[in-house]
């Protein structure tokens, strides 16, 4: 018997900026169900970041995740009592998880030294300059990625 279809549920946009991404990102940085908190903490990292930057935050928000968004990852695929790492392509919806996932634990390593809303907005900004662990984490994968390129053909 086939497996149920995994339905998609719609994501509202957020109050302020009107992005469904924003929503995610509060979503990621919530704890213990306290949204209304989270969503403190996301607008005052955004508008930070936003001032630094003198860019929109949303923008901030988007080159961000356009930084840190991988293109191709390694899966485990076990053929013939071996396990290889076999380079894939990444769906657009992962991409994006991976990407604020990311983020919000490299600015959840920085909090020691700042609160959550100021490493989070440094690691946003990092993030849409490029630089960052975000964004080294993303290199990091595309290297991994790279050098197991022998196993593509064990794609599926």
């Amino acid at each position: 018997m086939r497996r149920q279809k995994n339905l998609q549920r719609e994501i509202v946009p957020d109050r302020k900026y009107g992005s469904p991404v924003a929503t995610k990102l509060i979503s990621y940085v919530m704890r213990d169900g306290k949204k209304s908190i989270a969503e403190r903490i996301v607008y005052a990292a955004l508008e930070e970041a936003g001032k630094k930057l003198e860019r929109e935050p949303s923008e901030v928000l988007n080159a961000a995740i356009e930084h840190t968004s991988p293109v191709i990852e390694v899966r485990s695929r076990r053929v013939g009592g071996a396990t290889y790492q076999v380079p894939r392509e990444v769906r657009g919806e992962r991409r994006l998880q991976l990407a604020l996932r990311w983020i919000v634990s490299a600015a959840r390593g920085h909090k020691k030294r700042h609160s959550m809303a100021e490493a989070l907005a440094e690691e946003l900004l990092l993030a849409a300059k490029g630089e960052g662990s975000a964004v080294k984490r993303k290199d990091d994968m595309h290297k991994m990625a790279e050098a197991n390129r022998a196993f593509a053909h064990f794609a599926w």
